[in-house]
C-alpha cells in the first residue's frame, strides 16, 4: 500500500487499484486546517469541528487527487446493508440517502466514505468499469454489507464478481477490538465455521478480525483478488483518527474512489 504526499496532504492507495488505473485515495489525518482533537485532515462534519474547517479539509483531498468537489457523492453512513447506485455527484443541497454502500459506472462521480475505525472497502471492476465505496464496522460486518454490494454490481452493472478488484482498507486490527458476546454471535451467525477463522481469544475476552472477517465475506461473494492494507486506525493514532483509540473524540478520515475520464 505505497505512501504519497500531495501539497501537505498524506494518502495511502493499493497496489492492485493502482496497476488498474484506477483513481482513489485513504486519506491520512495529516495535511488539514482542523485543531485538536480533530487535527488535521477531519472530513467527518457531525463530530463537533468547526464546519468551515471540514470543507476546506475535503476541498484540500479531492485537489490531492485532481478531482473537483463538485463531483462528490456520499452518504448518511448508517452501519446498514443498504446499497444506493448513482449516476451523479450530490448536490449539497440535497439531503443525504442513509446507506453504506455507494456504486457508479460514471467518470465524473468521485464516491466519498468518512471512517474511524470501522473498515473501507474499495471494489472496481476493470472490465465493466464499475466502482463501490462501502463502510463496514461490525454491525455491517454481520449484515454482510460487503456482499450486499458485489450483488448490486452484478444485478445493476453486470459485473462478475470473479472480475471484481477488492481492497480492504486502514481500521482497527483485532489486536485493538475487543468485543463481547453479542459480536461474536452475530459473527457466527453470518460466518459459519469459519467464524472460527476470525474470532480470536485471550483468556476469557474475544477479538475480532474485521479484515479477515469482510475477506471471508468477499470470498462467499465470488470476489477472488482481495488486498488487505493491514493498517490498524487504534494502533497509529498519529496517521488515523481511532473513535475507540481516542474515546470517541476525534475526526474522520476520508476514502475516495473514481473512475478515470
Amino acid at each position: 500500500m505505497p505512501f504519497h504526499q500531495t501539497d501537505g496532504v498524506e494518502y495511502f492507495t493499493f497496489s492492485s487499484l493502482n496497476q488498474a488505473g484506477l483513481i482513489h485515495a485513504v486519506f491520512t489525518r495529516k495535511g488539514g486546517v482542523s485543531q485538536s482533537p480533530w487535527d488535521s485532515l477531519n472530513v467527518g462534519s457531525t463530530v463537533g469541528d468547526d464546519p468551515a474547517h471540514v470543507i476546506e479539509n475535503r476541498r484540500r483531498s479531492f485537489a490531492a487527487m485532481g478531482r473537483n468537489l463538485d463531483t462528490l457523492y456520499d452518504v448518511w453512513q448508517v452501519h446498514s446493508a443498504d446499497v444506493v447506485c448513482t449516476d451523479l455527484p450530490r448536490p449539497p443541497e440535497t439531503p443525504h440517502l442513509k446507506a453504506d454502500a455507494i456504486i457508479t459506472n460514471k467518470v465524473g462521480v468521485t464516491l466519498f466514505m468518512r471512517f474511524a475505525d470501522c473498515v473501507p472497502i474499495l471494489l472496481f471492476d476493470p472490465t465493466r468499469k464499475v466502482i463501490s465505496l462501502v463502510h463496514a464496522g461490525w454491525q455491517g460486518t454481520v449484515k454482510k454489507v460487503g456482499l450486499k454490494a458485489v450483488e448490486a454490481m452484478r444485478q445493476n452493472y453486470g459485473c462478475d464478481p470473479g472480475n471484481i478488484l477488492a481492497a480492504i482498507g486502514p481500521s482497527i486490527c483485532v489486536k485493538h477490538y475487543p468485543v463481547g458476546n453479542e459480536v461474536v454471535n452475530g459473527i457466527k451467525d453470518a460466518l459459519g465455521e469459519e467464524a472460527a477463522e476470525v474470532c480470536h481469544y485471550q483468556d476469557a475476552q474475544a477479538f475480532l478480525d474485521l479484515w479477515q472477517s469482510n475477506a471471508v465475506i468477499l470470498r462467499q461473494s465470488g470476489v477472488i483478488n482481495i488486498e488487505i492494507a493491514e493498517h490498524c486506525t487504534a494502533g497509529d493514532k498519529e496517521k488515523w483518527y481511532s473513535h475507540r483509540g481516542e474515546n470517541g473524540r476525534t475526526g474522520r478520515f476520508g476514502v475516495m474512489i473514481a473512475l478515470e475520464g
